[in-house]
């Protein structure tokens, strides 16, 4: 009988969990921190054989931290409410709103009008779609809206098409880079992708440093924009030419679907309007603040006045209809928000128990450079993401990036944000990410060609980031 990775982690955790206790009484470490690696190894066991839904793993320290005395239940429940939590609740709630009314799928076929009809203008229209899309809503939800227009696309051009080599790579690449645009564009924002609020609530809990939106985006978009450009130019102009030209047939689709959604309509118009306040609000806080004469926004009151705002604008006031309403919430990921919980109780646990010193001591006696220590750091993360959830292995991963920035004396922030970005850097494998996954499934992608692209984005990705270390962060953040 086979036994499956699955079940060997639901007992290979608490079997771990029981060894660490043994050693609370010994000389090496304090009984809490053998007591919080303990919670941490089974965690983290579970987290990676997925024995339990991952937001059924981050609750463990609610039960299994009052009950060792490591904290009080409420310290332990405290994270689940942080302030990191509201503000990806806040960013979820207005990607409900532009999926409710489809408005989304108006700006991403409007900035594919806006590249040309020729092969290489359809894919960077879609690419630059999809990526603008998923710095604002989940890059799952915009990979599974973008597919079936592209496959349309290609059905079409396969119908035109005498170059069959060159069909087969136009297919390939715009199938790619639909998947790495996804994962990409989500860089742009702190609530693009998991991994950025993640570690946004580290920096708050670890460093007592608040990350704003605007600092994020200074660091964010212009690594986004090189690495979209980068996959652009590597998916039609290295790894897959296809020489096809102008198509027309691929404008009369993209212009039919725009047709079909016809004129905006009023719930459109006012999402629309909501939205982009919401943006203004986060990037201009702090002047706006000043304008007001005291500090009344902060990233995680602007997010939420976006997102209670689509609840309480009617759209038909005789109706009682109002933008959203709260069964739409039944898509909102919870799980995800319970899993940042736990990840910051955890965290949290670490620095209560001197976890965090102990780490950044032993770093600090091994003499590595600064380059050497941010070229391993980003690789590891953004290689390990390739077989793990990346939002699992933010959350394990971060907390000892910053003991290990503060060990060998290196500012935590320089080090931690490209590391962060990195864990949403997959490109190799279609288990690595939903997107991969989803554009995998259509059938015009083999495992073979996936892993020649991603190897490469993956090498130059690191380079970026590293690149973007020494200088957008250093300038932002240093």
């Amino acid at each position: 009988m086979k036994i499956s990775l699955k079940l060997i982690g639901l007992f290979l955790g608490p079997i771990l969990f029981g060894i660490g206790l043994t050693f609370q009484n010994s000389e090496y470490l304090n009984p809490t921190a053998w007591q919080v690696l303990a919670v941490a190894a089974w965690m983290v066991i579970w987290w990676v054989t997925e024995a339990a839904p991952m937001a059924v793993t981050a609750l463990l320290p609610i039960i299994l931290f009052p009950a060792l005395g490591v904290f009080t239940l409420k310290a332990a429940t405290a994270p689940y409410a942080s302030t990191i939590i509201f503000l990806f609740m806040g960013g979820f709630l207005l990607a409900l709103g532009l999926e409710e009314h489809g408005l989304h799928k108006r700006i991403a076929l409007g900035l594919i009008k806006l590249t040309g009809t020729s092969a290489n203008g359809i894919i960077l229209g879609f690419m630059l779609a999809t990526a603008f899309l998923s710095m604002w809503i989940s890059n799952t939800a915009t990979t599974i809206m973008m597919l079936p227009i592209a496959l349309s696309v290609i059905q079409l051009v396969k119908h035109d098409s005498l170059n069959e080599k060159g069909f087969t790579n136009f297919a390939l690449a715009l199938m790619l880079g639909i998947a790495y645009a996804a994962n990409i564009g989500g860089l742009a924002t702190i609530i693009g992708t998991p991994p950025n609020v993640v570690f946004v609530g580290y920096a708050e809990k670890l460093l007592h440093i608040e990350i704003g939106f605007a600092n994020w985006m200074m660091v964010g978009v212009p690594v986004s924009a090189i690495l979209l450009t980068i996959t652009y130019i590597l998916l039609t102009q290295v790894l897959h030419k296809n020489k096809l030209g102008k198509m027309s047939n691929a404008e009369e689709l993209i212009t039919k679907e725009l047709e079909d959604l016809g004129q905006w309509k009023k719930e459109e118009k006012i999402v629309a309007v909501i939205f982009g306040l919401t943006a203004f609000m986060w990037i201009f806080k702090a002047p706006l603040n000043n304008l007001i004469g005291f500090v009344m926004l902060n990233d995680t009151v602007t997010a939420m006045i976006g997102g209670i705002t689509m609840f309480i604008v009617p759209i038909n006031i005789k109706e009682k209809k109002q933008l959203l309403h709260w069964k739409a919430t039944e898509r909102l990921p919870w799980g995800i928000l319970l899993l940042f919980g736990g990840g910051m109780t955890l965290a949290k646990a670490m620095e209560h128990a001197g976890l965090v010193d102990i780490i950044a001591e032993v770093i600090a006696q091994n003499q590595l450079s600064t380059l050497l220590i941010f070229l391993i750091l980003i690789a590891v993360m953004l290689f390990m993401t390739e077989l793990m959830s990346n939002v699992a292995l933010a959350t394990i991963f971060i907390p000892i990036v910053i003991a290990i920035a503060e060990g060998a004396n290196i500012n935590p922030l320089l080090l931690s944000i490209p590391v962060a970005m990195a864990a949403s850097c997959a490109f190799m494998m279609p288990i690595s990410t939903p997107p991969n996954a989803i554009v995998f499934s259509s059938g015009h992608i083999k495992i073979s060609q996936m892993v020649r692209v991603g190897i490469w984005l993956n090498i130059l990705s690191v380079l970026v980031l590293l690149g973007a270390a020494f200088t957008l962060v250093e300038w932002a953040f240093g």
